[in-house]
């Protein structure tokens, strides 16, 4: 991982009336860092990863993504991105080789390279056999493996991932969290957000989001140090307290 800033927030903040839903906050993520961006539901963390990607537009402050500002340059953002939301985002109405072309036509790939990164995503995840069947037909747990490669497809700076591992069994999770290691390996920078706080020690750094701020941003080793506790489970209800 080198120390090249591939995301910089200042102060960003949105509102929705007279509710504040991220308030001001401000980090800077590394290239190839795999980046966990954690909190309970309702902390403000999708509104803020929306933010991020170009698809919700600041109230005030900045925020910088892969060269590219979200407020003037939104379309740029999305382009140099991949992303996976919260809700299974395949069609499951279109066979997994379906998906993987549409999803290749959208990201801008041309008809050849669609065609070899269909058969090399295929093959690398074992899905020969049934890459002509609908995705409905498949598990959740192959599905969310499946969302993560074709956000991968065009090879973004940047791969952001909501929720990603949200209803999976113990087993897939750690099959997923193993992919997303082989990616950043690859000098991808992965930006999570999860509620699980024992995926935050799979990750090189960590924020914390309590009712729309950063309460907290460190390695999960130095935050377990620093608040004299052992899991990042134990950080976060350190942190929610001392908020309320």
């Amino acid at each position: 991982m080198n120390q090249e800033k591939i995301i910089n927030v200042k102060n960003l903040t949105k509102t929705f009336g007279s509710f504040t839903a991220v308030k001001s906050i401000s980090f800077d993520v590394n290239q190839g860092e795999i980046f966990g961006f954690l909190g309970a539901n309702g902390a403000g963390k999708t509104t803020a990863m929306k933010m991020l990607i170009g698809i919700s537009k600041p109230t005030s402050g900045e925020a910088v993504v892969a060269g590219f500002d979200v407020k003037t340059q939104s379309e740029m953002v999305k382009k140099s991105i991949g992303y996976m939301s919260q809700k299974f985002s395949m069609y499951d109405d279109l066979t997994i080789k379906e998906n993987i072309t549409f999803f290749g036509g959208i990201y801008g790939l041309s008809r050849i390279q669609i065609k070899e990164k269909t058969a090399e995503l295929i093959y690398e995840l074992g899905l020969e056999e049934v890459a002509d069947k609908l995705v409905s037909a498949l598990p959740l747990g192959w599905k969310q493996k499946l969302s993560f490669s074709v956000a991968l497809l065009h090879e973004p700076k940047i791969v952001f991932l909501d929720e990603p591992t949200g209803g999976v069994d113990p087993i897939t999770r750690r099959q997923f969290w193993e992919m997303i290691y082989a990616e950043a390996h690859k000098g991808t920078t992965i930006f999570v957000t999860t509620h699980y706080m024992d995926e935050a020690e799979y990750c090189d750094r960590v924020s914390i989001m309590v009712e729309g701020s950063i309460e907290a941003l460190d390695s999960p080793k130095n935050l377990k140090k620093q608040y004299n506790v052992t899991s990042m489970n134990d950080v976060f209800l350190k942190l929610a307290r001392n908020v309320e």
